[in-house]
C-alpha cells in the first residue's frame, strides 16, 4: 500500500515533529462515506450539542503538548455516560471507523493525533467523582476528573491523590498513559494507585478490570487486566471509570533546596539516602543549565550548579529525624547547606519554579519551541547517562536542559528548537535516537514516564524485542481486530 507521505519524504526521516495524518486517497473517501451515514446515529446517541464538525474543534482535539504535527479528526463527539460511549464505540466498530479517545490533551508524545481520521471522543463531559470510601482510601472517577479537581473534592477529608505529572491531566488519561512524576519516589506511579477500570472495548462491550465494583486493596485472582489497560494510550480500549487509591494528608511538609558541585555528588546523595530507609516524598534534580534557566524565569539565585529539590512528608517528629539523617548524607557529597521552605507558601514557591522548568528551558530562547523527551535507567547508571548526555548537548550545539525524577532514575531532556530550522531538528531528532539507545545500552528503557505513543514506536521494538512485540500484537488483534483503537499508536503499522 502506498502512502501519501510526499512532504516527509523530504524532510528528516523519522523526526517526530514531521509526522503527518497517513492516509491513501481511497481511506479518505472511503471515511468521508462512513462518516455520512453515521453522523445522524451519532448525534441521536449523544445530542446534535455533542457533535462537533467545527474545524477549530477539530484541530483542538488532534494535537497535544507534544511536537508532533495536529492531524484532526473527522468528527468530535462528547458522550455524556459510559452508555453512550459503549454505543458509539459499536457504531464506529461496526463501521471499521478509527476512535481517539481525548482527556485533557496534555500528553507529550503524539498519542491524540486521528492518524487516520476517525472519530474522537472528548470524555469532559463524564466529569463526576462518583464513590468515595474515606474509611477505605479509595474513589472512583470519571475521565473528565482531573488531579487538581480530585484534590480540591477531597480538600476537607485528611485524604489526597498524589500522583503528580505536572499538568493538571485527567485522570483516567493518566492511568492510560501510565504517568507518575515528582511523587512518585514515594507514591508510587499510576501502575501502584490503579486499583479498578471500567474500560469500553472496541466492540462496545464494557469490562471492569477487577470485577465490577470492587475494590480490594491487593488481588492475586486471574490475570491482571488492570495493568493490561494502564499505559496502552487508548489502543485497547476506552478507560470511563478508575477507582484510585489515596493517602492521608500528612501532617507536616518540608522541601530543600541543595546544590552539589557535579552530578555524581548529587546521584551519590540520592541514593545514599534510598539506601538510608528516608521515605523521602519527592527528591528531584536539575542540571546547571535548567538551574541557570529557573534563576532567570522565577527570578531566583540558586547557585548555578547541580542541585537538588527535597520534600519530606511525615508528622514533627518523624521529619526531624529523616531532614538529619538526609542533611549528614548530603553534606558527606559536598552538598551545600540547605535551603529550607516550612510554610506552605514557601514551599509552594518553591515547587513552583521546578514546575516552570518547562516555560524556564522555553525563555532560553525565545520565539523557540520546546520538545521533552524522557528514559529512566537503574539508578547506579544516572551519573554515566547524565554525563554523556551533557556532552553530547555541547557537541551537537543543542539547547537541552536536564530535568529528573533523581529518585526513579527518570530525567527528562528539555528539547529547545527553532521549528523553522530543519537541520536544527534533525541534529534534535538524532540526538533523542541516541539518547534513548544509550539507556537501553544501560539496561533502562526509551520512555519512563511520557509513554511511546508515536515517537517511540521504534524504539519500543528495540526495547522489548520482537516475541515480546508479537505477543503485543497479539493482544491488540485479539481485543481490537479491526484495528479502530487509536490506529498507529505505541505498534508499529503493519505491512500489508
Amino acid at each position: 500500500m502506498v502512502i501519501s507521505l510526499t512532504l516527509s519524504r523530504r524532510l528528516p526521516s523519522r523526526w517526530p515533529g514531521f509526522l503527518q495524518c497517513y492516509s491513501t486517497n481511497t481511506e479518505s473517501s472511503a471515511r468521508s462515506a462512513v462518516l455520512d451515514s453515521v453522523l445522524s446515529t451519532f448525534r441521536s446517541i449523544c445530542g446534535e450539542d455533542n457533535v462537533s464538525l467545527g474545524e477549530a474543534v477539530r484541530e483542538q482535539h488532534g494535537k497535544d503538548e507534544s511536537v508532533h504535527r495536529c492531524c484532526p479528526p473527522d468528527v468530535v463527539v462528547f458522550p455524556r455516560c459510559v452508555e453512550e460511549v459503549s454505543a458509539l464505540a459499536k457504531v464506529c466498530h461496526h463501521h471499521r471507523f478509527p476512535i481517539i479517545p481525548f482527556g485533557t490533551g496534555t500528553g507529550l508524545e503524539g498519542g491524540v493525533g486521528a492518524v487516520k481520521g476517525g472519530v474522537c471522543f472528548s470524555l469532559r463531559n463524564m466529569d463526576r467523582v462518583l464513590d468515595l470510601h474515606q474509611e477505605d482510601f479509595d474513589v472512583t472517577v470519571e475521565p473528565g476528573v482531573t488531579r487538581k479537581a480530585l484534590n480540591a473534592y477531597l480538600r476537607d477529608t485528611g485524604l489526597w491523590f498524589p500522583v503528580d505529572p505536572g499538568a493538571d491531566a485527567s485522570l483516567c488519561g493518566m492511568a492510560a498513559t501510565s504517568a507518575s512524576g515528582t511523587n512518585a519516589v514515594r507514591y508510587g506511579t499510576m501502575r501502584e494507585n490503579v486499583i479498578n477500570l471500567e474500560v469500553v472495548l472496541a466492540d462496545g462491550t464494557i469490562i471492569h478490570t477487577a470485577g465490577n465494583g470492587r475494590r480490594p486493596r491487593k488481588t492475586s485472582a486471574g490475570y491482571n487486566l488492570t495493568n493490561l489497560f494502564v499505559g496502552s494510550e487508548g489502543t485497547l480500549g476506552i478507560i470511563t471509570k478508575t477507582t484510585l487509591r489515596l493517602y492521608g494528608i500528612p501532617e507536616a511538609m518540608v522541601s530543600a533546596v541543595c546544590s552539589f558541585p557535579s552530578i555524581q555528588d548529587a546521584v551519590d546523595s540520592t541514593v545514599q539516602i534510598l539506601q538510608a530507609g528516608v521515605p523521602i516524598a519527592r527528591i528531584e534534580f536539575l542540571d546547571d543549565v535548567m538551574i541557570d534557566a529557573c534563576n532567570r524565569f522565577s527570578g531566583l539565585s540558586y547557585p548555578v550548579t547541580p542541585t537538588l529539590f527535597l520534600e519530606f512528608h511525615g508528622s514533627e517528629q518523624s521529619l526531624e529525624e529523616q531532614v538529619n539523617t538526609t542533611e549528614d548524607i548530603t553534606h558527606s557529597n559536598r552538598g551545600s547547606d540547605f535551603q529550607w521552605a516550612r510554610d506552605a507558601e514557601t514551599r509552594n514557591q518553591l515547587w513552583k519554579a521546578r514546575h516552570d522548568a518547562w516555560y524556564a528551558a522555553l525563555a532560553l530562547r525565545p520565539g523557540c519551541k520546546a520538545y521533552a523527551t524522557d528514559v529512566c535507567v537503574p539508578l547506579s547508571r544516572l551519573p554515566q547517562i547524565i554525563v554523556e548526555t551533557k556532552e553530547d548537548l555541547i557537541e551537537n550545539r543543542l539547547t537541552g536542559p536536564i530535568a529528573g525524577h533523581v529518585g526513579d532514575g527518570n530525567f527528562h531532556c528539555l528539547m529547545v528548537v527553532d521549528p523553522n530550522n530543519a537541520e536544527e531538528l534533525h541534529r534534535v531528532h538524532l540526538f533523542t535516537e541516541r539518547l534513548a539507545r544509550r539507556a537501553l545500552a544501560m539496561d533502562g528503557t526509551c520512555t519512563g514516564e511520557h509513554g511511546v505513543g508515536l515517537g517511540k514506536r521504534a524504539l519500543l521494538c528495540e526495547e522489548m524485542g520482537p516475541m515480546a512485540i508479537q505477543v503485543m500484537q497479539g493482544l491488540k488483534d485479539a481485543l481490537d481486530p479491526y484495528n479502530v483503537m487509536n490506529p498507529g499508536k505505541i505498534l508499529q503499522p503493519r505491512e500489508l
